[in-house]
């Protein structure tokens, strides 16, 4: 059976992004990349990194789902993973992408939040 491996990052809508990731740069010492969020390393015997990361507040990427964060978690599988949900009759949707960070895929959860989830690439 495919399964979540574990946490892969936390994505929210906020008002203003930059003045935000200055705050919990400021204030709580968070590394803010160029690119606006923060990266962790985990377990090093793990692949992949978790990112903690604000999104415009007008952003579509959380849709179809209309709550302000979505989750993401790291998968050992994505191709089975995602067969399993959609046997399962879940709301999977019908693309994956696939760049240089891993293998993306999303499926709503009964409550109308969109879950991404995500497959590090090999050796990461």
């Amino acid at each position: 059976m495919a399964k979540v491996t574990g946490l892969g990052g936390i994505f929210f809508k906020a008002r203003d992004p930059q003045a935000l990731s200055a705050w919990y740069r400021e204030h709580l010492g968070l590394d803010i990349g160029e690119w606006g969020g923060a990266m962790y390393p985990e377990d090093a015997s793990r692949p992949g990194y978790m990112l903690w990361s604000p999104f415009k507040e007008d952003t579509t990427y959380f849709a179809p789902s209309d709550k302000p964060f979505m989750v993401n978690f790291r998968v050992d599988d994505l191709d089975a993973l995602l067969a399993q949900l959609r046997e399962a009759g879940q709301p999977v949707e019908d693309r994956v992408e696939e760049s240089e960070f891993g293998k993306f895929g999303w499926v709503m959860d009964p409550e109308g939040t969109r879950v991404e989830l995500w497959q590090p690439p090999a050796g990461d």
